[in-house]
């Protein structure tokens, strides 16, 4: 009796280790960074007298009177970035040019000396209004550089810049980016010096203390550069991230630089991260609608095929799409910019409408127990996965529909509160009673989307996964891409 008492004990301390979750592995993410990863595609919105002035920078030097949207609508703005999908805004509050968008206490070079609302207007509250009211998160983008202001390249410059980000942190609501980059100086009007400023950006932004104005008055908010903190800049403005696309980085310095900050990062190694990354950062991929930032009426927005292959770029392979938006002189998106963000958004929203895995049966080679098993990755929870033993570094899933199905797009994703394990994935699909590979990768993470050249037809998908310790996957789904 007493063997099979310790025998039953040993049986119930095993099962109730198995029914633990995996250790942590690596670099994790924040909760603001988890958030963050929930938006997945946002907007950046450029909207300044440099719009008046048909430029793609101002120089600083633009009366203000230059800036009058007679026809400025945040709404109309707004819905047409939701009916694209997009889920936040994120509004130049002030670019380079130094002219600020809300009644600053800072600098007159803002918007109450333009005949924007006969001078009482905020353009900074009537977009935050207008995004929170549809349902968009809310962010800033203040230019360290400032082309306008006498005081840049001095010590009191400094103490302007950041009693601008405390205004904009004090009087807009919770906002999910803070969003930075490295503006190097150069020519600028400067109060009517018309000169070159050189600055030393390792040190003359003073970031460690500027950013930590942002941690203590915006907690949620993510601080975007190309060095982090929270997310880092893909290294390019195309759009996408490279298909080996790590949420991990460790940000250096150029060569014979010893300090990597905004503007000075080592950018080849940021569209893939680094395996391993001693932080949690992952990407953002900036893009403009159009050909410029700023609204130029020779250009026209891109197609929306465009629009699609850059968010299986970008949000599938685990980073974000931050999309330029362009308001014209009106102050409206112009009519063919709403229409293809809306045909874009209709595409994406129909096509992942439908999971064909839900309802399949799934089997795995090993799962770690009830607590952890299958059922959770057609549960559309983020917070649930499917997991392996300790020891088991790799296994497979086959997802049977029992019956042909037409596909060409897989989704995965890791559960990634507790690292980005995987490194190494392969897609197969069962055709002609064998299985054959199409597909097969690296990187998984927060977001895998795998697009197929032509669509498939098949009743059984195996995926083979590898890690370096227990194997963690959140979500799959299998889809049929709208035309």
């Amino acid at each position: 009796m007493r063997s099979i008492i310790i025998f039953f004990l040993a049986v119930c301390s095993i099962n109730t280790l198995a029914q633990q979750p995996p250790k942590p592995y690596g670099a994790l993410p924040t909760q603001r960074q988890l958030a963050w990863h929930d938006i997945e595609t946002y907007g950046l919105i450029h909207f300044t007298p440099t719009t008046f002035e048909n430029k793609e920078w101002g120089y600083g030097d633009a009366d203000p009177k230059t800036f009058n949207p007679t026809n400025f609508d945040a709404e109309q703005i707004v819905k047409a970035a939701k009916a694209g999908g997009l889920k936040g805004i994120i509004l130049v509050a002030k670019h380079h040019d130094g002219f600020a968008l809300w009644p600053t206490k800072t600098t007159a070079y803002n918007i109450s000396k333009s005949p924007f609302r006969n001078g009482k207007g905020d353009l900074v509250k009537e977009i935050e209004q207008a995004a929170r009211k549809n349902g968009l998160k809310f962010g800033v983008y203040c230019s360290p550089w400032d082309r306008n202001n006498a005081n840049y390249g001095t010590a009191k410059y400094l103490k302007i810049y950041q009693a601008q980000l405390k205004e904009l942190y004090s009087n807009y609501g919770e906002l999910f980016m803070s969003w930075h980059d490295g503006a190097n100086g150069g020519d600028g009007f400067y109060g009517g010096a018309k000169e070159k400023r050189s600055i030393d950006n390792t040190t003359y932004y003073d970031w460690s203390n500027t950013w930590q104005i942002t941690r203590n008055m915006q907690p949620m908010a993510n601080i975007f550069s190309d060095v982090g903190l929270d997310v880092r800049w893909v290294g390019n403005e195309y759009g996408f991230a490279a298909d080996t696309s790590w949420a991990t980085f460790t940000p250096m310095p150029p060569k014979g630089v010893n300090v990597a900050v905004p503007g000075q990062a080592n950018y080849p190694e940021s569209p893939m991260g680094i395996r391993d990354g001693k932080f949690w950062m992952p990407a953002e991929c900036d893009v403009p609608l159009r050909k410029g930032w700023f609204y130029h009426a020779n250009e026209k927005p891109k197609s929306v095929s465009s629009l699609i292959d850059l968010y299986f770029k970008s949000v599938g392979r685990g980073a974000a799409l931050d999309l330029g938006l362009a308001p014209d002189t009106r102050g409206l998106l112009h009519e063919d910019d709403v229409v293809n963000l809306k045909q874009f958004g209709d595409i994406i929203k129909k096509t992942f409408s439908l999971n064909f895995a839900k309802g399949a049966k799934i089997t795995a080679s090993q799962t770690r127990g009830k607590t952890y098993g299958v059922s959770f990755l057609t549960d559309n929870n983020k917070k649930t996965y499917w997991a392996t033993a300790d020891e088991i570094h790799e296994a497979e899933l086959i997802i049977d529909f029992r019956k042909l199905i037409n596909f060409d797009v897989i989704s995965l994703q890791e559960y990634i509160p507790l690292g980005q394990r995987i490194d190494s994935f392969t897609v197969e699909v069962f055709e002609n009673n064998n299985w054959k590979q199409v597909n097969a990768g690296a990187s998984i993470g927060a977001k895998r989307l795998i697009r197929m050249e032509k669509p498939v037809s098949s009743n059984k998908i195996r995926i083979k996964v590898k890690a370096p310790v227990a194997i963690m996957l959140s979500e799959i789904g299998v889809y049929k891409l709208v035309d």
